[in-house]
């Protein structure tokens, strides 16, 4: 079975319409109907219900779907990626959140400038989602993010747990250093929460830190992103949960507070491609372990 038969698949079982699909690979139904027989004749299944308006798929066709999307996604990923590790100069794209900045990741970056001055460093803001296809398809060699996921493709190590603290408007009752503070209080609030698109992200990261205490905010004002969410807490729109690494930003109007243990924690995680690390790669993600740890201090402290 040829890759373009998989193409014509994956188009009429999306479109569920042969005249539509056909329009899309830019082709007339005749030919397109007979490389779906061809292709239940080769698997020896129907894939299709025989006589449903509009077509639906079998439970066979179900399964063969999901399973040619990802051998056509992969295929589609081997071109770029070939051409990227072939690449004769020495490079290295580095992908990375925002708030990744605020943390010890700029300290890694000026420590591989200075140690491979001759590699050409980039360097591309990009959610972690968006990080997992632009690693997979060879757009970037390292990224950095706040989510945990799977994928045996790539390699993920969690450099730090950096602990949330809340940021509150300057005349919020609990900005007063004497005042305790404790989720409950926030919860009470508007909790305002980042980014908004995609999901997941970082803004269920906030919202599981009251969840998990059986707390739901008073109301929930998404934005799309950190600095955002700063000037609105500085709005006195509401409060909102940061890395701590934030809290060197100074907005003016803003208190950051420590919260009471045990305090909800995000981690910024390393990810790159399994079986896929030159030289610039391992000395760039060597760098990043060291300086991370330096930066969380003896046993997480």
């Amino acid at each position: 079975m040829e890759l373009r038969q998989l193409r014509y698949f994956i188009a009429v079982a999306e479109e569920m319409n042969i005249t539509r699909a056909a329009e899309r690979l830019h082709m007339t139904q005749p030919p397109l109907s007979r490389q779906l027989q061809m292709i239940e004749e080769e698997i020896g299944l129907p894939l299709f219900e025989r006589g449903a308006r509009p077509l639906r798929l079998t439970e066979a066709g179900r399964v063969f779907y999901a399973q040619a999307r990802r051998l056509v996604e992969q295929a589609d990923e081997l071109a770029p990626l070939t051409r990227r590790l072939a690449q004769l100069s020495e490079r290295i794209v580095i992908g990375f959140v925002p708030s990744s900045m605020y943390g010890a990741l700029p300290d890694v970056i000026r420590a591989f400038r200075e140690r491979a001055p001759n590699v050409e460093l980039s360097l591309i803001e990009m959610f972690t989602l968006e990080q997992l296809g632009a690693l997979k398809g060879g757009r970037i060699d390292v990224g950095f993010g706040r989510l945990r996921f799977d994928d045996d493709q790539l390699v993920r190590e969690a450099l730090i747990e950096e602990k949330l603290i809340a940021a509150l408007p300057a005349g919020h009752r609990c900005a007063d250093p004497a005042v305790p503070i404790t989720l409950a209080e926030l919860a009470a609030d508007t909790l305002i929460v980042y980014p908004s698109t995609p999901r997941p992200s970082f803004a269920d990261q906030q919202l599981s830190a009251l969840r998990d205490g059986g707390l739901t905010p008073a109301a929930v004002h998404e934005v799309r992103e950190l600095q955002t969410a700063l000037g609105l807490v500085a709005a006195q729109v509401g409060v909102s949960l940061v890395p701590e690494g934030v809290e060197g930003v100074r907005v003016r109007g803003i208190v950051y507070r420590r919260l009471p243990e045990p305090v909800a924690t995000s981690p910024i995680i390393m990810s790159r491609r399994l079986h896929d690390e030159g030289s610039a790669t391992a000395l760039f993600c060597r760098l990043a372990r060291e300086l991370f740890a330096q930066a969380q201090g003896p046993a997480g402290v």
